[in-house]
């Protein structure tokens, strides 16, 4: 097949450059209109089913709301987990799905279990699924600051749910658009039940007189005259004063007003959340996008509209500020990879001119970088992959390799134009071409067939690090193949135009080859005397390197930096909203005060529409950095420690890599540990005593207990026996406290475009304790004192439930300091394990680590899978297990270098680094096929006999490609190298520093150690391999 191709193309030059420029054309086309991320769809498919439950306590939002859904969820066919928090009037269930199903279909299930349940929820409770988003889908903090001297906080939140939030929202690719702080308009009717009683007014129909107002009514058509005309009735109005004369009843002919009997107000409706910028109230949005959309182009997008709003801003308040824009990480991780493509391509150029030291061989083999980037990219578009750091990591980590096969095949087209410029009747220039282009492209295919091969464990690995890596391999892989298909297409072609009238063609070898040639020589002649002595130096070195490796610390991804922080502050539940806000303010005042933050957001509790139920004691304030002398973890620390003179727990991470902590335990943490039971109280116990122990473990910090305590609650506790004296009926009573103490929607007013609700409830002031005994409840023998009927005590409950798979759990989060992630684990196990639990509780430890363990265990077991392959491979090819196991053994040499390199560097052993010894397999059996396969064609082609002479020869000749293909590959890693904590690099530079370091050892080992090999052990399967091609017509070229 590659002889008729390599021919063909000889044969149609001018139809291969076509197609050559056609391609590179259409790909920038295309580049240029893929969308962009920071990461590749790392959504785990998960429903968010969000129930809204009044003000009912969390036990009975768990009882009443929480189970049913719960248990119609469990059983359904692709469920992998079900979460969920019940917590005031809240219940938030989390359905998890198994990686790479259907979102549409599951929640088309979820719809129809739904429709089974909704019979066994409370009446007027509906379960809501939240919108399709990604883990990474919020993607702008949006702020909007406002003087409140010159604007009330009402009119911000009125802008903002009113024509930011719609405006937002028509922007294709936005999932959600929530608001957070200010306050929401509400019309509220405050009874004075006294004077309800006095007039003799009863409350109901107080209420079925509110219930209509403010409607229009339609009234049908009118024809007259040939003219139709429509009736409306219009009572539409949004007036204080038309609601205060509404009337609610007739006594002896005399109209009793609404006024008469409650104080009609515009008031805050109550709020579980608030929000402040640089430290003053403000009302931040925050903008999800849907999982495929391209969030640069979203951001762009979002910014235009907020542009143009700006121009016709009410008066007071202020240009919305962007507290955090997940694009800008996005660009500066891109732009840094791009950076390094172009600076690695940059180096492979100049390496390449140093060795061949002529540009039209150089210009030769580089051509197959653009050429098989941009193939790499029409299939990315293809197949709907998107433009990111980890695919474009695998196409920087390629770069160096791209060039291989075309160098390899341009040196030899080169060595062999040289050797016929020589003879007497020189061949025909496009037959010398493609018999040198064949001489190598067995060596060059499989040398591309065993990279390929290496990749397979990427694609095999399970969950986000699966998702984290594949595209990478994807690229990896793509690039290599155009590469392979260049080099028999493109570059054949390019050299018969540009080669054989070359002035240099009877020049020798250059400056630089002619010397490394030399010492090659003189190192080959001296390493003959020593062979059993290096080669158990070489031994040694390999199993030093190894026994070193459960040595190294281990993480599972190296940290981002996001120039964006995320910092928790967790005060005890039961604090109230102002108070929350009053600390928060605090601790905005003390993060700003830090020399590196720009600006600082806050967001205090939970948002009407979102989908974390967080309480008002819990606040998040995302932060945002400028570049500094001071390293991140330092300025981390500066801030937790400014933070702990707060009375609150305090937790510093980053929004990105927070959500990916959510994604793999479904806490905001590095380790979470689960302790799972029936009891709350024994549950609180557990977690109490396991902080206490967990204390003593080196290397955790922000080691805190989920904040699930007793709050302090007012039982009203109805007695039977009283209400039967008095003829009350239990239902109807609950049913009448609920509506007015907690308050009901009666209906909503409509302003234009705008709803606000109308609602009826108590005085703030009769809501307390003591007031709440004198209230008096209507009864068939007269109104009476609530005390009468039930008893008020003052009590505490649960502030919120989680439940996880069914059972409650309450959980410990932690992260590490920077240090050994497998130790800090370990002594975390051994302290679970020193103590006993009660009889049906349990614990379990999840959270990174738990994926990074997995991970390293499945790739050791796919690597010895990829390892039997090569072997099969390359025992197909050479037909002796020497031979294979000479050219297999550059990896254990690779291996040190790796070992060495990760040593100096000081990097952990994550599942990066593990990528980077993946990758590194396949570059080294490179260098091994390149030389073996000239030895044996020397022999059978050019009439070599087995000897020292012969291995000398075959080194040396091999000795340009084999050095280029390596340091070419190595240096175009050196942008990865340098900046390791640059963003978008952070997950590249482990992978770049293990390949680095192994092709260094692997190449300069394999200098001298594969041809003594070879003198040792491959006399005998060279001559069964020469005398098994005695009897071909037409013998082929290893």
């Amino acid at each position: 097949m590659f002889a008729f191709l390599i021919r063909t193309s000889l044969r149609q030059r001018l139809i291969v450059l076509g197609i050559s420029l056609l391609l590179v054309v259409y790909g920038v086309l295309t580049v240029r209109q893929m969308p962009v991320d920071v990461f590749p769809d790392l959504n785990k498919p998960t429903v968010t089913l969000m129930t809204e439950a009044g003000g009912m306590a969390p036990e009975e939002v768990e009882q009443l709301v929480t189970f049913p859904i719960e248990s119609g969820m469990n059983g359904m066919p692709g469920v992998t987990r079900v979460r969920s928090v019940s917590g005031i009037g809240l219940s938030i269930i989390y359905v998890e799905f198994e990686w790479g199903s259907d979102i549409y279909r599951n929640r088309q299930q979820i719809s129809e279990r739904l429709n089974l349940v909704r019979e066994q929820l409370p009446p007027g409770v509906v379960p809501q699924m939240g919108p399709i988003s990604s883990i990474m889908g919020e993607i702008l903090l949006i702020a909007l600051p406002a003087d409140p001297a010159k604007v009330s906080a009402m009119q911000v939140r009125e802008y903002a749910d009113w024509v930011m939030r719609p405006r937002l929202l028509t922007i294709p690719g936005i999932a959600q658009v929530t608001p957070i702080g200010g306050e929401v308009r509400q019309y509220r009717v405050e009874i004075r039940p006294a004077q309800l009683q006095a007039l003799g007014v009863e409350r109901e129909k107080l209420e079925g007189a509110l219930r209509d107002f403010g409607a229009n009514t339609s009234g049908g058509f009118l024809e007259s005259q040939g003219r139709e005309y429509l009736i409306r009735q219009i009572g539409r109005t949004s007036r204080l004063q038309d609601l205060q004369n509404v009337v609610v009843s007739v006594k002896n002919g005399q109209a009793i007003l609404l006024s008469q009997v409650a104080d009609v107000k515009i008031a805050p409706a109550l709020k579980r959340g608030d929000a402040g910028y640089n430290g003053k109230p403000a009302v931040i949005l925050s903008v999800q996008k849907q999982p495929s959309a391209d969030s640069v182009t979203l951001t762009r997008e979002v910014e235009h509209a907020i542009a143009e709003l700006q121009q016709s801003l009410p008066a007071g308040i202020e240009a919305p500020q962007f507290l955090f824009k997940q694009a800008n990480f996005i660009e500066n991780s891109v732009r840094n990879v791009q950076e390094a493509l172009r600076d690695g391509a940059i180096l492979v150029a100049v390496v390449l001119f140093l060795f061949l030291l002529n540009v039209r061989t150089t210009l030769i083999s580089l051509t197959a970088i653009p050429v098989s980037l941009l193939a790499t990219a029409l299939v990315f578009h293809y197949f709907g992959l998107s433009i990111n750091t980890m695919t474009l990591g695998g196409l920087a980590i390629a770069i160096g390799e791209l060039v291989d096969d075309a160098v390899v095949g341009v040196e030899n087209v080169l060595r062999r134009l040289k050797l016929n410029s020589a003879l007497a009747v020189p061949r025909p220039v496009a037959e010398v071409i493609a018999s040198a282009t064949l001489e190598v492209r067995s060596a060059i295919v499989y040398a591309t067939v065993i990279i390929v091969l290496v990749f397979v464990p990427l694609f095999v690995l399970p969950g986000i690090e699966g998702r984290l890596f594949s595209p990478l391999g994807v690229a990896y892989i793509v690039s290599i193949l155009a590469s392979m298909i260049v080099s028999v297409t493109l570059t054949p072609v390019m050299a018969y135009y540009l080669l054989p009238r070359m002035k240099q063609m009877g020049h020798g070898d250059s400056w630089l080859v002619s010397h490394l040639k030399r010492w090659d020589a003189k190192l080959l002649h001296w390493s003959f005397g020593h062979t059993g002595a290096l080669l158990l130096t070489a031994v040694l070195a390999v199993v030093l390197a190894t026994a070193t490796i459960p040595f190294f610390p281990r993480s599972f991804l190296p940290d981002f930096n996001e120039g964006t922080l995320t910092v928790n502050v967790v005060l005890n539940p039961g604090t109230s909203l102002a108070e929350s806000n009053r600390i928060g303010v605090l601790a905005e005042q003390i993060v700003a005060s830090v020399p590196e933050v720009t600006q600082v957001g806050r967001r205090t509790g939970r948002a009407e529409l979102d989908e974390h139920a967080e309480g008002v004691h819990y606040t998040e304030m995302d932060v945002d950095l400028k570049v500094s002398e001071r390293s991140r973890s330092v300025i981390i620390q500066d801030i937790r420690t400014r933070l702990g003179v707060l009375p609150a727990a305090s937790n510093v991470g980053q929004p990105i890599s927070h959500r990916l902590d959510h994604l793999l335990s479904g806490v905001r943490a590095q380790i979470a540990l689960k302790v799972y039971g029936d009891d709350l109280d024994t549950l609180r116990t557990l977690a109490a005593d396991l902080r206490t122990r967990l204390t003593q473990v080196h290397g955790l910090t922000d080691l805190q207990i989920e904040k699930q305590v007793l709050i302090p609650q007012i039982k009203i506790h109805i007695d039977y026996d009283k209400l039967g004296r008095y003829g009350v009926a239990p239902g109807a009573l609950l049913v009448s406290l609920q509506q007015m103490v907690e308050g009901e929607r009666i209906t909503q007013i409509v302003e234009g475009n705008r709803r606000f609700d109308l609602v009826v409830r108590l005085p703030e002031k009769d809501r307390g304790l003591h007031a709440l005994q004198n209230l008096m409840i209507e009864t068939p023998t007269g109104a009476v004192p609530l005390s009468s009927l039930a008893t008020i005590e003052d009590g505490d409950g649960p502030n919120q439930v989680s439940r996880e798979n069914s059972r409650r759990r309450i959980v410990l989060s932690a992260n590490t300091d920077g240090s050994d992630m497998a130790k800090v684990v370990a002594d975390i196990r051994a302290e679970i394990a020193g103590k006993a639990l009660p009889e049906g509780y349990s614990v379990s430890l999840e959270g990174q680590f738990q994926a990074q363990e997995q991970a390293s265990r499945l790739i050791a077991m796919l690597a010895m899978l990829s390892l039997t392959m090569i072997f099969l491979v390359l025992y197909s090819r050479y037909r002796s297990t020497a031979l294979t196991l000479i050219i297999m053994g550059n990896i254990p040499l690779a291996l040190v270098g790796s070992v060495i390199a990760l040593w100096i560097s000081g990097q952990p052993l994550s599942v990066a680094a593990l990528v980077g010894f993946i990758t590194l397999t396949g570059i080294a059996t490179r260098n091994g096929i390149l030389k073996i396969s000239h030895y044996i064609n020397l022999c059978a082609f050019e009439g070599e006999q087995f000897g020292r002479a012969l291995i000398v020869r075959g080194s040396l000749e091999r000795l340009t490609p084999v050095l280029m293909t390596a340091l070419v590959a190595a240096f175009a890693l050196v942008p990865l190298l340098v900046s390791a904590d640059a963003p978008g690099k952070e997950i590249l530079h482990p992978v770049a520093v293990v390949i680095f370091g192994g092709l260094v050892s692997s190449t300069l080992l394999d200098t001298f150690l594969t041809p003594l090999m070879f003198w040792r052990w491959g006399e005998k399967p060279l001559a069964r391999l020469l005398a098994a091609k005695v009897g071909e017509e037409q013998p082929e070229a290893f």
